[in-house]
């Protein structure tokens, strides 16, 4: 069994680095940081880092490890909620002498020596939870700020366990992990209470967007509206589901324009969406998924191309 090998690899080494994908969410976070716990928890002795970039928004569930790059000579890397080698957060990952993907997204990218890839789950912080249960006979042990972190995860990446996603299984390893001790109430206000700025950007955002006769939604976010609200393209992230409740809506798209390239968020209330971003220099789940555009007029043929799916579904 898979998970029995992961864990295996995870005895067999002393020097362990996880990472995730680059502009992180709770999911990415919870599921690097919430493994390293469960591992320095159960093997003291192990030598255990989380690294890449940092997202300001998210200091509040952990802060990242600044290691050189000798660590990777004979370490085990492993990389958390990632679905392609372009997403992977700090390239150094090459350097280890073995890499171990765990992932919930589509398989993709095949990448890795070990790979646990359930697209079934809600979240890799489920899998790191599954991981936990199933490696107690080998000694894994669970503590108080693993379960905070992996909760987070799993209701970061299940709206709130109001997507699709979210399974019976989900409910009941939520409920296991509530039984720890930590701040539920302070969680939450760290993963969507928003600033004032943000708040404003989501009034621009409600009286402007887009809806066509399909039932796709868009939302063109350009430098100078992010500029005139204050809001950096990274804090945009809070604000991917402000159209998720609106009659009508079957897919919306968000286009935030970056220095260089403009940014895409994907979301989608049935018709099937990821296949298209992976056109796009981007992938992910059926109904939730990024890509990348680099001009305008390319994000209008991604339109058209969306417009079409919207049309067919049923």
């Amino acid at each position: 069994m898979i998970i029995e090998k992961v864990i295996r690899e995870i005895k067999r080494y002393h020097t362990i680095i996880i990472h995730r994908h680059v502009r992180p969410d709770a999911d990415a976070y919870g599921s690097q940081v919430g493994l390293k716990e469960i591992i320095k928890n159960s093997f003291p002795d192990k030598d255990v880092y989380v690294v890449g970039e940092e997202d300001p928004a998210l200091d509040f569930l952990a802060k990242m490890d600044q290691i050189t790059d000798e660590l990777y000579k004979g370490a085990l890397v492993i990389v958390c909620d990632t679905a392609n080698t372009a997403r992977i957060s700090d390239d150094r990952y090459k350097l280890a002498e073995k890499l171990v993907k765990i992932d919930h997204h589509p398989n993709n990218d095949a990448y890795g020596d070990l790979l646990w890839i359930d697209t079934t789950a809600s979240s890799t912080c489920e899998l790191i939870y599954e991981l936990y249960l199933t490696g107690q006979k080998e000694g894994l042990h669970m503590n108080d700020e693993a379960a905070r972190l992996i909760y987070a995860g799993i209701v970061g990446d299940t709206g709130r366990f109001l997507f699709p996603s979210t399974t019976n299984k989900t409910f009941r390893y939520a409920a296991e992990l509530v039984s720890y001790t930590f701040d539920r109430v302070q969680l939450y206000n760290g993963l969507y209470t928003i600033t004032d700025r943000i708040a404003r950007l989501r009034g621009y955002i409600l009286q402007n967007y887009k809806l066509s006769g399909s039932g796709l939604s868009t939302i063109r976010l350009t430098k100078e509206i992010l500029q005139m609200h204050r809001v950096t393209p990274a804090e945009t992230g809070k604000l991917v589901s402000v159209l998720g409740d609106i009659e009508g809506i079957k897919v919306w798209v968000f286009f935030i324009e970056e220095d260089e390239l403009i940014r895409v968020r994907l979301r989608s209330k049935g018709p099937i969406i990821n296949e298209i971003a992976g056109k796009y220099d981007g992938g992910g789940h059926p109904l939730a998924a990024g890509a990348s555009v680099t001009t305008w007029e390319q994000a209008d043929t991604l339109i058209d191309e969306l417009d079409g799916v919207c049309q067919g579904y049923k």
